[in-house]
């Protein structure tokens, strides 16, 4: 994963999943029953990378090469644009005078991006007259392998600063910095601004004092299968607890875990063995765990390398989540400060496949949250999106976020269909035909 290059403050937007249509079933039966007729085994899906995963309704926004014509952001909305191997991009944002504002700024390289231990990508904001309101920036780490990091801008409001503290235009400026021609391709850009209310009274003006900095045990068991999203849209709801599934050489997977105020999160990685292909081999940093917050600003991540033997990238601890935490000099504290829903992006970087094989390799994400929730501050009016720094009352009951069993299982038939072989073409035909025939029947009854 990544590793964090400079930082002085930051954090930005979520969207929504969008739910699984019946079709899709009857989509993936329909191509299993192609690959059974032409006698081809049915390959195992769930490892397969894909395309990140983009939020549906994300609209498209040029990446201007100067202020004058930069593309305005709503805080609230998702935005895709493109960024080039070299010079500034500018977005534009309207901001009043008593918000918090975020953006993140999430870099998509290619999938065949050949990149440096030095690329990174780079977010400031700034105000009309060219004044830094923040900088963050961010590298692949030493694995070199192309995958989606996000990097955060911020105007926070305080009394202590004079500088971008009043109602105006702002810019995002965005840019790939190290070197030009390891990765001279286009990148995908997703941006989503955010914003944040002030406190009803005052707040905080300091970190909290000591917290629990001891790593528990982790959470003990057998993981229950659960797919992983391919961006922060689709990020698969998990709360505490283990879950499975399989990770190909260069995919990421996203997940979001509901963390209420007061609450203290804690997650481990692990992969699984695989035999190399001569019999020996070693990939550096090949295991990355990021964790963002529900600005998708980042808090702190981890690699490991891969020999084979199973591996495990372990986060440090993380302070409980209250909103004094902005006020520490850490990204790792810092970045708690927020309650809502937390994304966990795990990436195995795409070397691996050279010496054991393009997969995909067992995953197992082991999560807990610690302490019982509080009550939060209370903001002078509403953030943007709405709801987006708290827990739903019932995620909050029962730890996990709503609809993700119902995924899960759809997710482990159709692995069960990919990874099982069902058999020849008849066999996938008269079960296709059965479920069509069932699917009417309760269509008529209805």
């Amino acid at each position: 994963m990544g590793r964090r290059t400079a930082r002085w403050r930051a954090a930005a937007g979520r969207g929504n999943r969008p739910p699984r249509a019946r079709g899709a079933l009857v989509g993936a039966l329909a191509l299993a029953v192609l690959a059974g007729l032409h006698g081809q085994a049915l390959s195992v899906a769930p490892g397969a990378p894909r395309a990140y995963g983009f939020a549906p309704d994300a609209l498209t926004v040029p990446a201007a090469t100067n202020p004058a014509e930069a593309a305005l952001l709503v805080p609230g909305k998702t935005y895709r644009s493109t960024l080039r191997s070299s010079g500034k991009t500018y977005f534009r944002l309207e901001l009043g005078a008593t918000e918090n504002s975020y953006v993140s700024a999430t870099a998509v390289p290619r999938p065949e991006a050949v990149l440096s231990a030095v690329d990174r990508l780079k977010v400031s904001l700034q105000d009309a007259d060219g004044g830094s309101c923040s900088l963050d920036s961010a590298s692949f780490g030493a694995a070199r392998s192309p995958h989606p990091i996000a990097v955060s801008g911020m105007r926070e409001v305080s009394s202590r600063s004079s500088r971008c503290q009043g109602a105006g235009t702002y810019y995002v400026v965005v840019e790939r910095a190290g070197t030009t021609d390891s990765a001279p391709d286009v990148w995908d850009l997703e941006l989503a601004p955010v914003t944040e209310p002030g406190l009803t009274s005052d707040e905080a003006t300091e970190a909290p004092g000591d917290w629990d900095s001891a790593s528990p045990d982790p959470v003990e068991g057998q993981g229950e299968r659960r797919a992983g999203g391919e961006g922060f849209a689709e990020a698969a709801a998990i709360g505490e607890g283990v879950w499975s599934t399989g990770i190909a050489p260069g995919q990421t997977l996203f997940y979001e875990v509901p963390v209420d105020w007061g609450q203290q999160l804690h997650a481990t990685a692990e992969l699984g063995g695989a035999e190399a292909k001569d019999g020996s081999g070693f990939s550096v940093g090949a295991l990355g765990l990021a964790l963002y917050n529900p600005a998708r600003g980042p808090v702190e991540e981890k690699s490991v390398s891969y020999d084979g033997k199973q591996k495990s990238a372990v986060l440090d601890p993380v302070p409980p989540v209250d909103h004094a935490n902005r006020h520490a000099v850490a990204e790792k504290a810092s970045g708690m400060r927020f309650a809502g829903s937390y994304y966990l992006a795990v990436h195995l970087a795409s070397r691996v496949a050279d010496d054991f094989g393009t997969g995909p390799l067992p995953l197992t994400l082991r999560v807990r949250v610690d302490g019982d929730a509080s009550e939060g501050p209370v903001y002078d009016g509403e953030p943007v999106p709405r709801g987006l720094f708290e827990v739903a009352a019932g995620d909050r009951a029962s730890g996990s976020t709503s609809g993700g069993d119902e995924d899960a299982g759809n997710d482990d038939a159709m692995t069960a269909l990919a990874v099982g072989g069902i058999g020849g073409g008849t066999v996938l035909l008269g079960g296709l035909a059965l479920w069509t025939v069932a699917a009417r029947r309760r269509g008529a009854s209805a």
